[in-house]
């Protein structure tokens, strides 16, 4: 039985940069001035896309220093570049290409990120794509946790004989499903498309879906282009969608179910009431978050 098509509603072109620190330099999708507000793409909060760029050497590591977060979760997915971090709950570690970090804030975590050193050093082309997933209430005051999704945890899932494959990290593909354990229903994931190459996939109608093409144009259901660095945003009607690429293509997947849940968002953090939030700051300036140096 053919599932009914998921019409896309909207392309949006990636909105003018602005730095994060001194080492991102990032296209903030969500929340954006194109009605990707938190609620409208509920469960991803945030998505900032550091969109191919070339960073000359530097022997100073750029990145953004210690800052905090409550009541959702980071997931940070590197395609060029190579990302440092380091978290007050004593995490630490590389996020090389392709791979990921997941971060869970929850109750409460300080954070730094940066360019690897060696990196750093050698300069190089550097892709990202930070999202933000929020976490429904009886989850955001949960101990912080992390989980390192290195290459070796994502198996390629071959989809034709020309080797376009994806990279599944959160969620299901058919019987097969991610590395990452999540909160909610949620996927996430990168297909990588040889030319002509086409996959079908398939999410409830009523989930938020949306792609974006990290490399590469892409038709989206035989009819519309998606450009390069551009994202698009599916109606919340019909079950399935078919991307194929022009050229080699890479396109990033998200898909979750809407927690449906009140957004109280200030700065880095995001709960349910204005109360929680003015506990959050007073919690945070209390020195409740860890310690973490610069």
């Amino acid at each position: 039985m053919e599932l009914p098509v998921k019409p896309l509603e909207l392309i949006v072109a990636p909105p003018a940069y602005h730095m994060v620190g001194d080492g991102f330099r990032v296209h903030n999708f969500i929340p954006s001035v194109y009605r990707l507000d938190m609620h409208r793409m509920d469960p991803f909060i945030m998505m900032d896309y550091n969109s191919k760029f070339l960073f000359p050497p530097s022997p100073q590591q750029r990145g953004v220093g210690v800052h905090p977060h409550r009541g959702f979760e980071t997931v940070t997915l590197a395609y060029h570049g190579r990302v440092a971090h380091h978290d007050s709950a004593g995490n630490s570690g590389i996020i090389g290409e392709g791979e990921v970090q997941w971060m869970t804030a929850a109750s409460g975590v300080l954070h730094k990120e940066y360019h690897e050193k060696s990196f750093s050093e050698s300069g190089g082309y550097f892709q990202m794509v930070q999202l933000w997933v929020n976490l429904p209430a009886k989850d955001k005051m949960s101990p912080p946790k992390y989980q390192a999704i290195t290459r070796a945890d994502i198996q390629p899932i071959i989809l034709d004989e020309q080797g376009s494959r994806l990279e599944l990290v959160a969620g299901f593909y058919k019987d097969q499903k991610g590395p990452a354990s999540t909160f909610t229903p949620v996927h996430i994931s990168t297909a990588y498309l040889k030319q002509n190459g086409e996959l079908s996939m398939q999410f409830p109608a009523h989930y938020t879906v949306c792609v974006v093409a990290i490399e590469g144009e892409v038709v989206v259901n035989t009819e519309d282009v998606l450009p390069q660095d551009h994202l698009g945003l599916f109606q919340n009607q019909g079950e399935s969608f078919t991307l194929q690429a022009k050229a080699d293509a890479a396109i990033l997947i998200l898909a979750g179910e809407p927690i449906k849940e009140p957004i109280a968002a200030h700065g880095p953090f995001v709960m349910n009431t204005r109360a929680e939030l003015v506990q959050a700051f007073n919690d945070f300036n209390a020195g409740l978050f860890g310690e973490l140096a610069d």
